[in-house]
């Protein structure tokens, strides 16, 4: 493999013109375009056929590939997957499922399902009981996903952000669990400070199940303005022929998106 396939997430974009972002993004070097729905709406379910259209259209005239799915439960507000009220639990997966039509429209790909303030523990729910639910809710909807060229993936995240599945390790147990090709995981960089292990020795154990990489600073700044060791994720990822996309997930978005998006490429491609 001579390289890896380089996608961006739009929200460092949030403030520009749809077309003008996707342009940027692809002048940057990158092929591919991760979306956070709340980004494009602060209804997103309800972008029209024609919504949809014009956005892939945007895509695909810039020359990107349409990623996947990220940020997911932003909005609308309200939603919440492992609470005891049983009606907000159908309305947030009933939003997940409208998620996954809305990834499909615009061609396919992946859903990472990250949201700690969506999915985290509330009164009267522990962490069993949220775990439970949140495996019930991605059972639910894997055959909805892979009939409709989608793949979930459940997105371990630390105590810091949220008290349900903070671990790589639980992320896998709970796909192992599910057992359906329509929900698989993902490694990402930036929330693996609860891990006792070293990047690459988690990427190469669960290795079979990883379908998609987020790459950010530990504060969520953009790959090579800290001191993160990125060149033994991206070695690791080499040495065991990854095809997935390679995600730059920024959060903060001070230097501005084009220098963002430049510099984090440049970056990690150097290491290689």
């Amino acid at each position: 493999m001579s390289d890896f396939r380089y996608c961006f997430c739009n929200e460092a974009f949030h403030e520009w013109l749809f077309a003008d972002a996707c342009k940027a993004i692809r002048d940057a070097g990158y092929e591919g375009i991760e979306l956070a729905p709340f980004t494009l709406s602060d209804r997103p379910a309800e972008l029209t056929v024609g919504d949809r259209n014009q956005l892939r259209r945007a895509i695909e005239n810039s020359g990107l590939q349409f990623v996947g799915l990220h940020w997911l439960m932003m909005a609308p507000k309200g939603l919440h997957v492992t609470i005891s009220d049983e009606t907000v639990r159908r309305r947030s997966w009933q939003h997940v499922s409208d998620m996954i039509d809305l990834a499909s429209d615009l061609g396919g790909g992946v859903i990472v399902f990250g949201s700690p303030k969506q999915r985290c523990t509330t009164p009267g729910v522990d962490r069993v009981q949220a775990t439970r639910y949140f495996r019930e809710g991605f059972a639910g909807l894997a055959q909805h996903a892979l009939e409709r060229g989608v793949t979930l993936l459940p997105e371990a995240l630390p105590l810091s952000q949220c008290d349900v599945m903070t671990t790589l390790g639980e992320a896998v147990a709970l796909v192992n669990d599910i057992h359906h090709p329509g929900v698989q995981t993902m490694f990402d960089v930036h929330n693996s400070e609860d891990e006792t292990e070293s990047a690459a020795v988690l990427i190469e154990r669960y290795f079979p199940l990883i379908r998609h990489v987020h790459l950010q600073e530990m504060d969520g700044q953009y790959p090579g303005a800290g001191n993160y060791d990125f060149a033994e994720v991206m070695r690791t990822l080499r040495r065991l022929d990854y095809q997935g996309w390679v995600s730059m997930e920024v959060m903060e978005f001070g230097p501005g998106p084009e220098k963002i998006a430049v510099e984090s490429l440049r970056y990690i491609r150097g290491l290689l």
